[in-house]
């Protein structure tokens, strides 16, 4: 069972995220090269801390394939959200990705024998109204390839978190990462020549950074790839894939915070961002209530099914 410390460790997780996109508007260099460098850093990280740890690092070649696989997927994954932002706008994407919640409501009963929850759907629904809300101003729903991408980039998200919820009960956190973070490298480097050849307008890679590029990106891979990516893996083993994808969608609530703490930038401090986040928070913090109040139930009318029908008659 989950404990508080881990619900603070996780909203902690999911401010570091919040930040990513801070650091991702301080560092110069293109997302999809981005990307690159922060896995390839990331790995080699987890690789020496693996080795200075002594962290059993073969797992088998099917546990092997299926982790670097969940890394194409993590490729994958940014490489659409980067797309959607960039060919829609970051708002359109938000409210696509929040989705997440939902896909992960629907598919989690497909990977475990957990059963469909009908009050995790109508959270998920209720994230995206909390979302839709706060970036009405921009959203523009002609935008058809813009928010496909966003929601797939969303699916993905919810399998790769699905299967990792499973792999965190029987592999170290820290070797997971480090095939998945390879894996990832591995599937943004792939896409480099239709990146070069489609997306950019030199038809070249670009990687050139100055100093504080540098560090920022360290900073990226190292605190907010490394440890946060590391210990949400972790934390899969109490915490149901579900409510993780339900406090991730945190996420733009507190991106929009830091860049107004950081950048000023305060335009979308309205009455709708305060009405959206106030539902978004119920959302998190209600799930809680409602699934101890859904497990009870349960076990009541395992216990006495014939109490439970004449109480509700």
């Amino acid at each position: 069972m989950p404990r508080l410390k881990d619900f603070i460790e996780l909203h902690f997780i999911v401010l570091l995220w919040g930040f990513t996109a801070i650091l991702g508007k301080l560092i110069t260099i293109p997302a999809v090269e981005l990307v690159f460098l922060r896995t390839l850093i990331a790995a080699l990280a987890i690789g020496v801390i693996i080795y200075r740890r002594k962290t059993p690092f073969w797992l088998g070649r099917n546990n092997m394939f299926i982790m670097m696989g969940v890394g194409l997927m993590i490729s994958a994954h940014w490489i659409l959200f980067f797309a959607s932002a960039r060919i829609s706008s970051v708002s359109l994407c938000l409210v696509g990705m929040a989705t997440c919640s939902l896909w992960t409501a629907l598919l989690e009963p497909a990977f475990t024998s957990k059963k469909l929850r009908f009050h995790e759907i109508l959270l998920g629904v209720l994230i995206l109204v909390g979302l839709y809300i706060i970036f009405r101003a921009e959203t523009e729903f002609d935008n058809m390839l813009g928010i496909g991408m966003a929601v797939g980039a969303a699916l993905l998200g919810a399998v790769f978190t699905i299967i990792n919820a499973r792999l965190a009960k029987k592999h170290p956190s820290t070797t997971i990462t480090a095939y998945e973070m390879a894996g990832a490298c591995i599937g943004t480097a792939l896409f480099f020549p239709l990146y070069a050849g489609m997306f950019t307008e030199t038809g070249s890679l670009s990687f050139a950074m100055n100093g504080m590029d540098w560090v920022y990106l360290l900073v990226l891979s190292l605190v907010c790839t490394v440890y946060a990516y590391t210990a949400s893996v972790r934390l899969m083993q109490k915490i149901s894939a579900y409510t993780m994808n339900l406090t991730v969608n945190m996420e733009p609530i507190y991106g929009i915070l830091l860049a107004w703490l950081i950048f000023n930038e305060n335009e979308q401090m309205t009455s709708n961002f305060y009405i959206g986040a106030t539902i978004i928070l119920v959302s998190v913090f209600i799930h809680p209530v409602l699934d101890t109040y859904s497990e009870r139930r349960q076990k009541l009318k395992q216990a006495s099914p014939e109490k439970v029908v004449a109480g509700e008659n």
